[in-house]
């Protein structure tokens, strides 16, 4: 007997993340690590099955290899399905030759073929760089209430950081009449959140002229939904209220894992109603010691803490060493801290040893931003590294050093 999906996800992540720097050089954006035992694209994943999507295709280009080992079969979602779950859609080769994928739609563009498979009647289309929790299954019930060709998730935002989004104007009932990529002046407050649902047909039908465009960037929010609109087509734009944190900088990334310290209820990871799901190994419960000091802190388990941790988030394997202070700070996996350090307004990626004695992002008087040690970098003895500095290599301090 045949059998159809209603509706499949097509989740983009194949984006370089250039903006998170030494954090994305070895791994994918969607997989950097967030708030002590997730990663990014737990987030959309989570969201999906909550919502009663078991069909997700994962669109990768850039270092995948984190992230499509981090995916696996789909299990930890509840996305090992035989027709259906989640697959991993590289690049690849076809008739016509290898390529790229060129932009957000000429992704989708090239795996038509994969959503025609399940015969869906509507695509939902994601981001994975996103941290929220969302009900699809609502937006695609607005879909079909509204009889829309497009429906667009929007988020308000203050109208003086309007100009950093795409921005929709829409009617009393929602209708999109006018669409403005990251305006000088905006006169609407509803950004996009780049979560896109349209009803399959129509979609195939822009893809495909899109494709024939030698001019076009391949791009939704350049190209797709523009041409949509100029056509007259019916585009809706759908409220969130929520939490919805863009996590494409280091500055909004270590944000949004602070935000998990202060009281952000929609943000809670505790909610069994709507879990995130995530990938993650067994650990040994956490261990603290006698004189240790643990502050507003998120602890994950594996840790052992014989300093001092205040307003920070720490992931599974944390040792924090004798007289090591940690404030304000991400850190990341099976990060060791050794004695005497201070970690102050960082992110230490995975794997980074710290020697004894350091000093890192404690300059603070000169509000350059967020201090970032790439993942397996092991610091010497007495190492200093200023506020907001990058350090992807050892030869980054050892250059800094001789300026």
């Amino acid at each position: 007997m045949f059998r159809k999906k209603e509706c499949v996800a097509m989740l983009l992540a194949g984006g370089q993340g250039s903006r998170l720097y030494a954090l994305t050089e070895k791994t994918a954006k969607p997989a950097v690590p967030y708030g002590g035992k997730y990663r990014i694209i737990d987030f959309p994943l989570s969201n999906c099955v909550n919502s009663g999507i078991d069909t997700v295709g994962v669109l990768t280009q850039y270092q995948p290899l984190v992230l499509n080992d981090y995916i696996g079969n789909g299990l930890p979602w509840d996305l090992d399905r035989a027709f259906g779950g989640v697959k991993i859609l590289p690049p690849y080769q076809g008739k016509k030759g290898a390529d790229w994928y060129r932009g957000t739609a000429n992704a989708i563009y090239q795996n038509m073929e994969f959503i025609d498979r399940y015969d869906p009647e509507y695509v939902l289309i994601l981001s994975g760089d996103h941290i929220y929790k969302m009900d699809y299954a609502k937006m695609l019930e607005h879909h079909k209430k509204m009889g829309a060709d497009c429906t667009i998730a929007v988020i308000d935002v203050p109208l003086k950081e309007a100009s950093r989004f795409g921005i929709m104007s829409a009617d009393e009932e929602g209708r999109i009449f006018k669409f403005s990529e990251k305006p000088k002046n905006p006169d609407s407050t509803k950004a996009s959140m780049g979560i896109y649902i349209f009803s399959k047909e129509v979609l195939f039908r822009y893809l495909t002229a899109d494709a024939a465009d030698p001019a076009s960037t391949n791009d939704f929010g350049k190209n797709i939904i523009p041409a949509m609109l100029a056509a007259g087509e019916r585009m809706y734009a759908y409220p969130f209220v929520g939490y919805w944190k863009d996590v494409g900088t280091i500055s909004s990334l270590w944000e949004a894992n602070m935000d998990l310290l202060g009281e952000t209820p929609e943000l809670s990871l505790n909610d069994e109603e709507w879990r995130i799901y995530s990938r993650h190994d067994a650990h040994s419960p956490q261990f603290v010691g006698p004189d240790a000091v643990i502050e507003n802190s998120s602890i994950t388990e594996g840790c052992e803490i014989y300093g001092t941790v205040r307003n920070s988030v720490l992931g599974a394997g944390v040792c924090v060493l004798e007289g090591a202070v940690v404030s304000d700070s991400v850190i990341m996996d099976d990060v060791v801290i050794g004695e005497g350090s201070r970690i102050q307004y960082s992110i230490l990626d995975t794997g980074v040893r710290v020697g004894r004695d350091c000093r890192i992002g404690l300059d603070r008087k000169k509000e350059k931003g967020i201090t970032v040690i790439a993942t397996g970098l092991k610091l010497p003895t007495c190492c200093e590294i200023g506020d907001g500095e990058m350090i992807s290599t050892l030869d980054d301090i050892k250059e800094r050093e001789r300026i």
